[in-house]
């Protein structure tokens, strides 16, 4: 019995589909722009056999739709026999190649490379990964094909198909983005918000009146949330920094303020400006607003760099908006958060530029992945029209990044998407591992934006038109850090961007969406300008910084502040 059903499923398979299936398959085995684990090669490939079969079928019931001719029934099962053998042969031959095309991609980001691509994990994932899939698109059938049959009671026969369809698929979609993905989000965020008041601060409570959770602070220790107390427990002192520049340095300000704090964004603004008042924020001669990732982190390799930079005659403000990671909030809710960016650049910018032009502050912006994007939202242009902000240093802008995308269509059309030049480079630029493309010493305008950006990273260089156009970022001359055998194959490349968003093996920094210590100091010098640094200066801060991110990595603390590298 069991093996006649097992015959019987396997003869209800569209052959073509199938083969089309496995051409899917065999692409999804091909590198992307980062490595790949085990887990995610399989469940990618098994998503490609899948759509690839359900494109097949969608072709063959179109073809039967049109009443054009079909092969006699006689020749299905052999058709399907010599098919399958294909299929077979190609699938074992892509396989065998992995291991090769994934040590092409971490020999370029100079990742050791694996031994064994362990195929037997990626088929058994993929099947099981093809065959969920297939249950649910079965399942849609069923439904749609129900809806029609009572829908053929009072409306014609076509029209009740067609009211099927649409139906059970708004009915799936409605069941996917309503309950599955965003209510799952939601709970996810409330649990996380949950354990993270539960636990102990590790991190112990700073000392200095220049930080927030001090006892001198307007917030509780407790209130900033882990990866608040992350950021003010990881910043260089004053004593630091003259200890690796050579010259007297100030304790830079930090001011952080957690969900927890107060209720709405407005709030949790007003609170951060008082905060930087009563730090005496205003006095400095830089200050950054910060909007984190998703999960509320801020890149150490981005701060602590420009603090270094300034002397510690900084300060930087920040408000959490989330404990979500980055990718799956920028894939499913990636307005969720630019309220709260908005809502501290209005507060800020309202009293700084109340204040005396030569008595204040010079003003920065900076946000990494999905904080990137809410920086770029968090102004409008009409305000600042007379009195503009100097600048903003934004890493890993995330493809959904309105302003980013905008300059970046419309850049000189001799400059690659992977690193544009927009006009002269007065009002924006964009920078990856070897700078920009204008020189060193072109004149900018009186704004600084500079977007530090990785060929590598798919949360920038995502998009789901990929399903059926070629990527810019293919075309030659490639990024420095895309692998040669990296091919667009429609629906499947888009898929690959996806997996590499959401699930991959980390990447050194310097590739991919982990920004590297060296790469933040180049940019800040680009965008900040600061005084009394020659190249034997930078070079000695980039090793200690590098260093000192090589000895983050090797801490074992759930508050250690490189934990959330990557965001």
């Amino acid at each position: 019995m069991r093996l006649r059903a097992s015959l019987s499923a396997w003869r209800t398979l569209s052959g073509f589909g199938l083969l089309l299936g496995t051409l899917f398959f065999c692409a999804a085995l091909l590198p992307s722009l980062l490595p790949r684990s085990t887990l995610s090669q399989g469940v990618l490939a098994g998503a490609a056999l899948a759509a690839g079969y359900g494109v097949g079928v969608f072709f063959r019931w179109l073809w039967r739709y049109l009443g054009l001719s079909e092969p006699p029934e006689r020749l299905r099962s052999p058709v399907n026999v010599v098919i399958a053998i294909i299929c077979a042969a190609l699938a074992g031959y892509f396989l065998s190649q992995v291991t090769g095309w994934q040590n092409s991609v971490r020999l370029l980001m100079g990742m050791a490379p694996v031994t064994s691509g362990h195929l037997l994990e990626v088929v058994l994932t993929a099947l099981t990964t093809f065959l969920v899939l297939l249950i649910l698109a079965r399942i849609y059938s069923l439904l749609s094909g129900y809806i029609s049959r009572h829908a053929d009671r009072f409306l014609p026969r076509r029209v009740a198909n067609v009211l099927g369809v649409l139906l059970a698929l708004a009915l799936f979609w409605s069941l996917v983005s309503d309950v599955l993905v965003t209510q799952a989000l939601r709970a996810l965020d409330a649990s996380f918000a949950q354990y993270d008041a539960l636990i102990e601060p590790e991190s112990a409570q700073p000392e200095s009146p220049l930080r927030s959770g001090s006892s001198e602070s307007l917030l509780r220790w407790d209130e900033l949330g882990r990866t608040g107390r992350e950021y003010i427990a990881s910043g260089p002192t004053a004593e630091e920094i003259a200890a690796v520049t050579g010259r007297a340095a100030q304790e830079p300000i930090r001011v952080y303020v957690g969900l927890r704090a107060a209720e709405a964004p407005a709030e949790r603004a007003r609170l951060a400006l008082r905060e930087l008042v009563r730090t005496g924020a205003f006095d400095r001669s830089v200050l950054v607003l910060v909007t984190p990732t998703g999960t509320g982190w801020i890149d150490p390799a981005a701060m602590n760099t420009v603090e270094y930079l300034h002397d510690g005659d900084i300060a930087s403000a920040a408000l959490q908006y989330s404990y979500l990671n980055s990718p799956l909030s920028l894939l499913v809710e990636a307005e969720y958060g630019a309220d709260v960016a908005r809502a501290l650049f209005a507060e800020v910018y309202r009293y700084w530029s109340a204040l005396p032009a030569d008595q204040r502050p010079r003003l920065y912006l900076h946000g990494l992945s999905l904080g990137a994007l809410h920086s770029q939202r968090s102004w409008e242009l009409h305000e600042l029209l007379g009195d503009p902000f100097q600048g903003a240093l934004w890493s890993g802008p995330p493809f959904k990044s309105e302003l980013w995308r905008r300059i970046t269509n419309d850049r000189d059309p001799d400059s690659p998407q992977w690193r544009p030049q927009f006009r002269d480079g007065r009002f924006v630029r964009f920078m990856n591992q070897h700078g920009t493309p204008e020189p060193p010493d072109a004149p900018w305008g009186p704004m600084r934006l500079l977007y530090l950006q990785y060929a590598s990273d798919p949360i920038t260089f995502f998009d789901y038109r990929y399903a059926w156009r070629r990527p810019d970022w293919l075309s030659a001359p490639r990024g420095p850090d895309v692998a040669p055998s990296l091919r667009w194959f429609p629906l499947v490349t888009m898929l690959q961007l996806a997996v590499d968003m959401a699930v991959t093996t980390p990447t050194p920094p310097g590739f991919g969406h982990v920004y590297a210590p060296s790469d933040y100091i180049d940019a800040w010098m680009t965008v900040t300008e600061p005084e009394g640094w020659g190249e034997e200066g930078l070079i000695r801060l980039k090793a200690h910084l590098t260093q000192e991110l090589n000895a983050a990595a090797e801490q074992d603390s759930s508050e250690a502040a490189y934990d959330n590298r990557g965001g």
